[in-house]
């Protein structure tokens, strides 16, 4: 085997910390599974290092030198979350370099990121969302409170900026927290349901498949807190009847398709009495070996050093669209 990949880790956005867990989780297993690994980190203020020291003094110098060490690998694995990295912009730097990627390209990674594309392309093939309005920074004065709704940045992860708002002061603050994070702010209709998660992995042969689902077990909206503080309890498999698991997967391998993901990506699902209703995809989820995603596979027979060999070898030079 001896193939050399490169993870990269970090990033310039509030996930920085848990893309390092799961930069640092890959690497040891891709180790273990018989790769040559390099590791890359991208600082919280955008310069590169490697396991030693930082690669340059500015983000442009320190990137420079990184493309060499990138373009030595058979395969780059980009494990940043969010904006900077999970949004395809690695994707994108490597599909210039004619590099392939364990995970998505830049059109699912952008598309995915955005919460409000998600929605829409969801709509399109059938899938229902929760009803919803997109609204900018600057029009946060005109967004009047009707129901509880849940306030998220359009593209953020990890729930970083979601709130759960019950009346008008709640709303006033939330919509200022997300928009902390983003310009652009999603208000979305609380979905009442079971919070059903649903992993997808294209194989080398270009097959995809869905592990049994996990269920998420927290009080009130799956934050960012609940999400780390370990407060949040897991079922997994989670305990699902024929037509509804098959609903779940169903929706989960049109969505993967349609908007063009590769590798792994985790879709977050609502069960109500009247089927799924997409949260929302995650291209890049996280990737410890105790994250949803892995522990979906393992629920399958698929071990964490298998899962991300699979990945690597499933890589592909993404479309540079």
């Amino acid at each position: 085997m001896n193939e050399h990949v490169v993870v990269i880790g970090g990033g310039q956005n509030a996930e920085h910390a848990v893309s390092l867990g799961s930069a640092s989780g890959i690497a040891e297993a891709l180790r273990a599974g018989g790769f040559t690994v390099s590791a890359l980190t991208i600082g919280r203020d955008g310069v590169w290092a490697d396991d030693h020291a930082p690669l340059g003094g500015t983000a442009a110098a320190s990137l420079a030198a990184a493309l060499a060490v990138v373009g030595r690998a058979d395969v780059v694995f980009p494990a940043v979350h969010g904006p900077g990295g999970e949004d395809g912009a690695l994707a994108a730097l490597c599909a210039l370099a004619g590099l392939p990627v364990a995970g998505s390209g830049l059109r699912a990674g952008a598309l995915a990121m955005d919460k409000w594309a998600t929605k829409l392309v969801a709509e399109a093939v059938g899938i229902r969302t929760a009803p919803g309005r997109l609204v900018h920074r600057d029009e946060l004065d005109d967004v009047e409170f009707e129901s509880e709704v849940v306030v998220k940045p359009v593209a953020a992860g990890s729930s970083y900026g979601v709130t759960l708002a019950t009346n008008p002061a709640q709303l006033r603050a939330a919509l200022r927290t997300a928009a902390g994070y983003d310009d652009r702010i999603l208000v979305e209709k609380v979905i009442h349901g079971r919070e059903i998660d649903v992993a997808v992995l294209s194989e080398p042969d270009g097959t995809r498949w869905a592990p049994p689902p996990l269920e998420i077990h927290a009080t009130g909206v799956f934050d960012t807190a609940t999400k780390y503080d370990g407060s949040a309890r897991f079922t997994v498999p989670a305990e699902l009847d024929g037509p509804a698991r098959e609903d779940l997967t169903g929706a989960a391998l049109l969505m993967f398709d349609r908007l063009g993901c590769a590798g792994v990506a985790r879709l977050d699902f609502f069960l109500t009495a009247d089927g799924p209703v997409l949260n929302e995809v995650n291209t890049m989820p996280g990737m410890t070996a105790e994250s949803q995603v892995p522990r979906m596979f393992a629920a399958a027979g698929v071990s964490y050093v298998d899962l991300v060999s699979r990945m690597v070898r499933a890589a592909a030079v993404p479309l540079p669209v």
